[in-house]
């Protein structure tokens, strides 16, 4: 993986994630590809663009319950079980928020929500199949973009945790 440039400044990344990344100054790669507005699944043509492994591209997943939210992350290749997540949320029950509210509240536009450097953040849940994974990819905060990094970073920099989230 490409560690950021020695002096890098956040204010000239290119999105909030990739600032939050320089500022943190962990190692991590920028993976952009050529997106397609046809695409039916943003995650699935990000790994198929990219050459990789779809059970190591993560999608990021923003659910709610009565005035709760969390970021939650699963491979892009499942779906998120909803009841699983509401349970390791302490939740009576959790639902997929609107794509409009997803992106009024992490000043994202679906595709390309990343679960790092969002507007407000949310407590992060990261499917547990990402334990065993050296890297993981997840968006870079805009469509067309993922980044690179390893699980305990993104963790460490979202104040997340491991959670069986995969149905």
């Amino acid at each position: 993986m490409a560690r950021k440039r020695p002096g890098a400044r956040a204010s000239h990344a290119a999105t909030a994630a990739l600032a939050m990344l320089d500022a943190a100054g962990v190692s991590y790669a920028a993976l952009p590809y050529q997106h397609d507005p046809r695409a039916e699944s943003f995650g699935l043509e990000a790994a198929q663009a990219l050459g990789k492994d779809p059970a190591c591209v993560f999608k990021t997943i923003m659910v709610t319950h009565e005035k709760n939210w969390a970021t939650v992350m699963v491979p892009v290749s499942a779906t998120v079980d909803l009841k699983a997540t509401a349970r390791e949320l302490g939740w009576k029950k959790a639902s997929l928020a609107t794509p409009s509210a997803a992106q009024t509240r992490t000043g994202y536009v679906v595709g390309g929500i990343s679960p790092l450097g969002q507007k407000i953040l949310s407590p992060t849940l990261l499917d547990q199949s990402a334990q065993d994974l050296p890297t993981v990819l997840v968006s870079g905060g805009q469509r067309g973009l993922d980044v690179e990094l390893s699980p305990a970073d993104l963790l460490r920099l979202t104040d997340g945790r491991y959670a069986p989230l995969a149905a």
